[in-house]
Order: structure tokens, then C-alpha cells, then sequence
């Protein structure tokens, strides 16, 4: 397993450069005489620290995602997988995007009462609000924390649609607030399932919930009215993308609303944490799986930041894994054109003044 820690995604610890962020290099000698002084090395645990921006939701005008607006309660993601693209924004804390990006965490507090602030300007326009786009709402800290609760419970005083992204079955105890939110229109979630077999998903996601419960997620969440996907992202060249068929009927058979994918992204500092982690875990065919993911990304590059081919991938590759998909959808009745969802922008009003009445 190399140098693999036990329930942590990335191998190495790297701080970017980037930024012109100054290495950080340990001291060998001393490394090689801590065993002996103090015993084997502690566990790396977790730890959350608050973070107090001004603002909180942040705007994009990408052409190749369904969203202008996105909020994330967190920094950092507990859960570890090891391809997340939101890595490298752990550079703009000084933090390696590496292990530091699953263990040092930011936590954003106040989020719910920027929200309120925010919903309440004269100029603002409602749009559907995105929740888990960089970081997910519902990795374990949630559960201590409650600040995606705190967004949604604002959301839904005041009818405003939000779409959440998550990987988590930790978002069915907010059913309370998500199913009157569908029964408006006013909400829709995206559960991303990468693979079915435990150990695999254990390998590559280390933190994040079974893909089992992720399912029983998805059909609960269906039972109660409220519009759900399973996202197959990504998918890994030679380690995942057997799985295509499986995933779409057992999201079918859950009750999702579509499937979607997305063929593996690995921009800035996920490159090299992606071929430290193949070659850890999966070393036997670490050449084949770079050989394919750049044959997705124009032949010769890690990645294709591009808009619109970088969410789709190009090439043989990708024509066949969507030709794969399309296939499997039609055979299990997800009709593509049901998959299209538009929430409801109308029902907004801004909240009342005073943000504490709510909570």
C-alpha cells in the first residue's frame, strides 16, 4: 500500500508552490528517531477551525454548469476522495491540497445569517442556489456543525429554490425541510455514486458513506417527493467504468429522477496526488489508467480544463462511455428529456428582517 494512511485519501502532503507558498520539508533524522522516543506515529485526526468571510454566496458564469450561484458551508472535505477538484483551493489557505485538505477543515458559521443579509438587498435577483459545488454539504462534520440545515431552513422561510450535490446519505435527516420544499418546486437533489463495490469505494472515497447507504439515500429521498439524481462521478478509466451498467440500473431501481457522469478531472495539484495514489493502491495498472484519462483530456495532457469538454471528456473513450450510458438509461426507462428540471423562481420573497426568528 505505500505510504497509504488508513481511512485518508491523498498519500502526500505536498504544499503547492503556485502561489509561491514557501515547502514545508521534515527534518529525516528526527522523523526516523520519533518512533523510538515516542512510540508509532498518532492517527492524523481531524480538526475545524472557523472561518469568517463577508459574503457567502459566490457567483460564476461557466457556460458548462446548470448554476450561477453557489454557497459552501465548509472548507476542506472529511471525506477524502482522492480525485476532488476542489483540492487545490486548499492552496489559497497556505494548506496542502494533499492530506492537509481532509484534515484541516474550515467551518463558515456565520453562513446562514450572510445568507439573510444577502436575500434581503433590494437588487436581488432569485436564482437556484447550488449546495455542495466545491465542497460537501454533508461530510461528517455537518453533523456537529448544522450549517447546511441552517442554510436550507433559511431557504425554505422564504421559497427559494436550491439544488445540493452530495455524496452523503446524511442529507435525508433535512427530509423535514426538503420534502414541503419539493412539494413547491423549490428543490432537487444529486447523489453521487462512483462505485458499488465496497472496497473500491472505500479506496478512492475513504470517508464518505457506503454506496449502499448512498441508494437507500436515493430511494428515500424519492419515497418523499423530492426529485433525485445519482451522479456516476467520476469515473475512473480501468477502475471504475465497468461499473457503468450497474450503477445506472441500481439508480433506476432506487427511484432517480436521471444519471449523469463525469469522466475523471484532475486540474492543478490533483494530478500528481492522483499518480501518487495509483501507484500506493493501484500499481498494477497505474499506467493504463493515465493513459486513458489522457486520452480523454486531447492526448496528451493530466487534464483539459476547457469549458464544455472538460465535464464531458473527448476522444474514443469518451464517445463510447456515453454511448454506454445512453444505452443503459434507455434499457432501464430514465428517460433523458424527464431528467430536465427547472425549480421554481417565483415563490420568492426576502425573509423578514430579523434573521434569529427563524432558527
Amino acid at each position: 500500500m505505500g505510504n497509504a494512511r488508513p481511512q485518508r485519501g491523498a498519500t502526500i502532503n505536498a504544499v503547492s508552490d503556485r502561489f509561491n507558498l514557501p515547502q514545508r520539508e521534515s527534518d529525516g533524522d528526527w522523523l526516523d528517531a520519533r518512533g523510538d522516543i515516542d512510540g508509532p506515529s498518532a492517527p492524523v485526526r481531524t480538526s475545524v477551525q472557523p472561518l469568517h468571510p463577508k459574503t457567502i454566496i459566490s457567483y460564476n458564469k461557466s457556460p458548462d454548469v446548470p448554476f450561477d450561484r453557489s454557497i459552501n458551508a465548509y472548507v476542506g472535505c472529511e471525506h477524502g476522495c482522492i480525485y476532488c477538484f476542489a483540492r487545490p483551493s486548499h492552496a489559497y489557505h497556505d494548506l496542502s491540497p494533499g492530506l492537509d485538505f481532509e484534515t484541516r477543515l474550515f467551518v463558515k458559521p456565520d453562513a446562514a445569517a450572510l445568507l439573510h443579509t444577502e436575500l434581503r438587498k433590494p437588487g436581488y435577483r432569485c436564482a437556484t442556489i447550488a449546495l455542495g459545488t466545491n465542497t460537501d454539504p454533508y461530510q461528517p462534520i455537518e453533523s456537529q456543525w448544522r450549517v447546511t440545515r441552517e442554510i436550507i431552513a433559511l431557504l425554505a422561510s422564504c421559497d427559494h429554490p436550491v439544488m445540493i450535490t452530495t455524496k452523503s446519505d446524511r442529507v435525508v435527516h433535512d427530509l423535514d425541510l426538503l420534502a414541503p420544499m419539493a412539494a413547491k418546486g423549490l428543490v432537487a437533489v444529486a447523489i453521487s455514486v462512483t462505485s458499488l463495490e465496497p472496497r473500491v469505494a472505500m479506496t478512492i472515497e475513504p470517508r464518505a458513506p457506503h454506496p449502499e447507504r448512498r441508494l437507500k439515500a436515493v430511494r428515500q429521498l424519492s419515497d418523499a417527493g423530492v426529485p433525485t439524481y445519482v451522479n456516476m462521478a467520476p469515473i475512473i478509466p480501468a477502475i471504475t467504468d465497468h461499473e457503468v451498467e450497474a450503477i445506472v440500473a441500481r439508480a433506476a431501481a432506487a427511484g432517480a429522477r436521471g444519471v449523469s457522469f463525469i469522466p475523471v478531472r484532475l486540474p492543478w495539484e490533483v494530478a500528481p496526488l492522483f499518480r501518487a495514489w495509483l501507484d500506493a493502491h493501484f500499481p498494477d495498472r497505474a499506467g493504463k489508467v493515465m493513459a486513458t484519462i489522457q486520452s480523454l483530456r486531447g492526448g496528451s495532457r493530466d487534464n483539459d480544463p476547457g469549458f464544455f469538454t472538460r465535464m464531458r471528456g473527448q476522444g474514443p473513450w469518451a464517445e463510447l462511455l456515453r454511448t454506454r450510458f445512453l444505452i443503459a438509461r434507455r434499457r432501464h426507462g430514465i428517460d433523458q428529456n424527464r431528467e430536465k428540471l427547472q425549480l421554481r423562481t417565483d415563490l420568492f420573497r426576502p425573509p423578514p428582517g430579523d434573521q434569529g426568528e427563524l432558527f
